[in-house]
């Protein structure tokens, strides 16, 4: 079970890091009120207190573990009057304000010093865990991992002590074997310690399946009484559009009737071409657990173990059975199949879902099993700079286990880079990158397909959405034939999110040209005819549009901007305001206004994004010097009216 952490701190100089720590651990930010500033309607913690005394008192009295960025002596003297039993102690750390240090301060055999491995970890540092046995042996024996209790913990001080004046320690099981063999995560604990083991040592370790006393040399571990074995795979298939609650009902009916706890099951499975049906994933968010997929090839490799094969099905997707052949699938050798197929009750009596249940004789990993649905996102990162960034964007980075990108946009994100597998392209080669996008995450990946600005703004989204409709890019696309590639990639999941356009940032920069009506316009004539470009302008300029040029000039194209001037002076006067806005971000950023017969385009480049005002936007000169450029929306006519 995870406990609840408080991070805790006094002053703003401790927030950067004190928050930094909650949003990774998922923790709440408790600070000081009358320290802590909030800021328009969103407090910069989750939390305030005015005592800071009685509040880490109070917290600790309930169990909440604390993780103070501060003073340790604040902390010691804040729970001073709670200490009784060190058994029973929450974690209690200190973190220097500045990151550079995390000592566990108590409960360092109640979690307090792997909370404190998390910390390091976040902060990029190596914990001051004290505790000897820790220290020597790279284990606390007294936490064992989650699903085992230590039956005898008033022993485990004389223990570790024997343990560090030399003595050796054995693994017994008894007369009997120590665990079902599907506890490997408790043996896996101990292996990978540094305990001292030997065959004929004179301190016991055992894993018992029934109640046994242990002693001061000999510790007992047993299984917990509420812990629930994830060693259930539920498959199942259905037709296409099969109601979600049908598939459900099916499967939860099932492990009622056959007296299987829906906390044991760690995975639903099926075949991959339902990885996009809703009814699947609508199963396994029911039971809080993953989905996963096997390709026909896999499942029908696994037809002699069927209970019901069906030629049926083989005929319609290349396997005789999807239910109980992708049970089987993920328990592998060592499960059995302990329901075969079951089938729904539809309204007329013929249902649509089927499913089947398996047992393995070990914890079922997810991540090891098949290969997930497979999901793209498209993220936009803004302009350049971190500040930019939506928290949006970065969650869908951080999940991602590749990242796909101009190599640009891939180094003005490296600082969220956490061993995602990177996937660098030049400018231009924006199909071949949405194309190798959808090819990794059509294996299962989680893929993050980078674009700066926003990416539904002459970016990759539209991209992205345009090959998945047929595969081909074009206008001719529409009536080209569906390929095998294009089936797969429409069964991954798709998200997009927005991000800072580099006309939004522009404007933001100078004052508020886009105040009123707007457009934007690409003079790249790339990928359309500078006819409609040159049309398209002639419009803005006769509707008295603001517009936002981009791709305004390349070393092949320098003309574009020239013939858009010319059309734009026809229309509005020639102290129109233009803003000039360069590496918008980033280190090297530049905003300049200048008016619209002056208009340079030897001043421009593809890293530029110009804004051009309407016949009503206004300069502004103030008073220090500064430069504001704006449209107004009209509010001095309607207080005339």
């Amino acid at each position: 079970m995870s406990q609840q952490i408080a991070v805790f701190l006094l002053g703003i100089s401790a927030f950067p890091v004190a928050k930094k720590i909650a949003a990774e651990l998922g923790a709440e930010l408790h600070g000081k009120a009358d320290r802590i500033s909030q800021v328009s309607s969103e407090p910069e913690a989750d939390v305030f207190f005015t005592d800071a005394m009685e509040h880490l008192s109070t917290l600790f009295s309930e169990g909440v573990a604390i993780v103070g960025v501060c003073a340790s002596a604040v902390l010691i003297r804040g729970v001073a009057g709670c200490l009784q039993n060190k058994l029973n102690e929450p974690p209690l750390i200190a973190v220097a304000e500045d990151g550079s240090a995390v000592v566990p301060l108590l409960g360092g055999h109640h979690g307090a010093n792997d909370l404190a491995h998390q910390i390091a970890d976040i902060l990029g540092i190596s914990p001051a865990v004290t505790t000897a046995g820790d220290l020597r042996f790279e284990i606390a024996l007294d936490e064992p991992p989650e699903g085992f209790v230590l039956s005898n913990p008033e022993d485990v001080k004389h223990f570790t002590a024997e343990l560090l004046s030399g003595e050796y320690v054995s693994l017994s099981s008894g007369d009997k074997p120590a665990a079902p063999d599907y506890m490997p995560g408790f043996y896996k604990w101990l292996q990978d310690s540094r305990l001292p083991f030997s065959e004929n040592a004179k301190l016991r370790i055992s894993l018992a399946a029934k109640p046994i006393s242990g002693n001061a040399e000999h510790l007992v571990f047993q299984i917990a009484p509420d812990f629930s074995v994830k060693n259930i795979a539920v498959g199942v298939g259905c037709e296409r559009g099969t109601d979600p609650e049908e598939l459900i009902t099916l499967v939860l009916n099932t492990l009622q009737e056959n007296d299987i706890s829906p906390e044991r099951v760690a995975v639903v499975v099926s075949l991959d071409l339902k990885a996009d049906e809703p009814a699947v994933h609508a199963v396994a968010k029911n039971l809080e657990c993953s989905v996963r997929f096997f390709d026909a090839a896999t499942l029908e490799a696994l037809t002699p173990k069927l209970k019901n094969p069906s030629e049926i099905v083989f005929q319609e997707v290349g396997c005789h059975g999807v239910a109980e052949g992708a049970a089987l699938a993920a328990v592998g050798d060592s499960g059995i199949l302990l329901v075969p197929k079951v089938k729904s009750s539809g309204m007329s009596g013929a249902g649509r879902a089927t499913c089947a249940i398996a047992e393995s004789a070990e914890f079922l990993d997810p991540q090891m099993i098949g290969r997930a649905q497979g999901t793209l996102f498209i993220v936009g990162t803004g302009p350049g700079t971190p500040q930019w960034r939506l928290p949006e964007s970065e969650n869908m980075l951080r999940k991602s286990t590749d990242w796909v990108g101009y190599g640009l946009y891939l180094d003005l994100i490296s600082d969220l880079h956490n061993g995602q597998k990177q996937h660098r392209f030049d400018l231009g080669q924006e199909e071949v990158r949405v194309r190798h996008a959808l090819k990794l995450a059509a294996q299962g990946k989680t893929v993050a397909l980078i674009s700066s600005g926003d990416p539904g703004i002459y970016a990759m989204s539209s991209l992205v959405f345009e090959l998945l409709e047929t595969g081909k890019s074009g206008a001719s696309a529409k009536s080209c034939a569906k390929d095998n590639s294009v089936a797969e990639w429409q069964r991954i999941h798709v998200e997009a999110t927005p991000g800072i356009s580099a006309l939004q940032a522009a404007s933001a920069r100078i004052g508020a040209p886009l105040g009123h009506d707007f457009c934007t316009i690409s003079l790249s004539d790339l990928l359309t005819p500078w006819e409609t470009i040159e049309r398209r302008i002639r419009a803005a300029a006769e509707g008295d549009f603001v517009i936002a040029f981009y791709n305004p000039v390349s070393r092949r194209r320098t003309t574009q901007l020239v013939r858009a001037q010319e059309i734009l002076l026809k229309h509005r006067p020639a102290e129109t305001p233009v803003i000039f806005a360069r590496n918008l971000g980033r280190d090297e950023e530049k905003v300049k206004v200048v008016s619209l017969e002056n208009l340079d385009s030897a001043q421009v480049d593809m890293l530029t994004v110009v804004l051009v005002g309407s016949s009503q936007t206004r300069l502004l000169e103030l008073p220090n010097g500064e430069v504001k450029v704006f449209t107004p929306r009209g509010y001095d006519q309607k207080s005339k009216n």
